[in-house]
């Protein structure tokens, strides 16, 4: 699973079918293409609660998935 985000790698394990989530979620092809596959690329709160929605997942979990390696800076 190289070159993917952490979203692009939830979609390849879920085989997720961007294309429909794209219909569903009114994303563009494009920005679903760059939020699973661009580390630069910035997902925002109401695309990951659309995502999760269109692919019947709880939106915390997706959250946890795609965001749970974040740490906090210690002081």
């Amino acid at each position: 699973m190289s070159d993917l985000t952490r979203l692009g790698e939830y979609f390849e394990k879920k085989s997720i079918n961007k294309a429909s989530v794209a219909r569903k979620t009114g994303l563009g092809k494009n920005r679903l293409t760059s939020i699973t596959t661009s580390e630069t690329a910035r997902l925002t709160a109401e695309e990951l609660y659309l995502v999760a929605l269109a692919i019947e997942e709880n939106p915390c979990e997706l959250l946890e998935y795609v965001c749970g390696d974040l740490k906090l800076i210690k002081e």
